[in-house]
């Protein structure tokens, strides 16, 4: 590869993580349009990696191309929640059952030290949802399956939109603690059925908590 290649591809991995990063904390709201000169300027990029970024979140879902006003925010909608879980939840728990099979124990030792203090976790929730992102690459890691965790990484982008639909709940947020404390004792047990049924479970409960607050702040 060229070093102007090189260049551009790292240009566009930047803009890219920028503006999906932005678009997931809603810095970029929906319907938000990204004018290519104007972001382009804002992120310090040309024009050709700006499109390559744009070019990724598109195929994520994460903006679309409207004939006159270009690129545009997609609206992160509440109507397709359960649909969205519909397609997370085989996919989740295939992943665990991978993971109890083919785990690293070390790894997952280390996170079972570091979930199991729930009200800790709950009092910092930047920290809470670091770790979960930390889980959630020890899985993946773990299960050695692109095709899988390529579907799963682009289920979790949304998910992680619809997240913030609904507000944190410390109850909410403790009890998920103890359901991802649940996973991770069952993968370093090596159970792959009760690794699992402890993720049906906590995608149940989250599912019912993210369509029981959108229900909450539409009224």
């Amino acid at each position: 590869m060229s070093v102007v290649a090189d260049d551009r591809m790292r240009a566009s991995d930047r803009a890219y993580h920028a503006l999906k990063n932005e678009i997931l904390d809603a810095v970029l709201a929906a319907g938000t349009i990204l004018g290519e000169v104007e972001q382009s300027t804002r992120l310090g990029v040309s024009r050709t990696p700006l499109r390559e970024a744009l070019s990724r979140l598109a195929a994520e879902g994460l903006v679309s191309t409207h004939s006159g006003r270009g690129v545009v925010v997609t609206e992160a909608s509440a109507h397709n929640v359960t649909e969205l879980f519909e397609v997370r939840q085989p996919l989740e728990e295939q992943a665990a059952r991978l993971a109890a099979r083919r785990r690293n124990v070390a790894v997952f030792l280390e996170l079972q030290r570091d979930f199991h203090d729930a009200d800790a976790l709950v009092a910092d929730t930047r920290r809470y949802y670091d770790l979960v992102t930390r889980l959630d690459a020890a899985i993946d890691d773990a299960v050695g399956n692109p095709f899988l965790v390529s579907a799963l990484n682009g289920v979790r982008t949304h998910v992680a939109r619809i997240r913030r639909l609904s507000h944190d709940n410390p109850d909410r947020l403790r009890e998920a603690a103890r359901e991802h404390l649940q996973i991770i004792d069952a993968i370093v047990e090596g159970e792959e059925s009760l690794a699992a049924h402890a993720t049906r479970l906590h995608l149940h409960r989250s599912l019912r908590n993210i369509l029981g607050s959108i229900e909450r702040n539409a009224t």
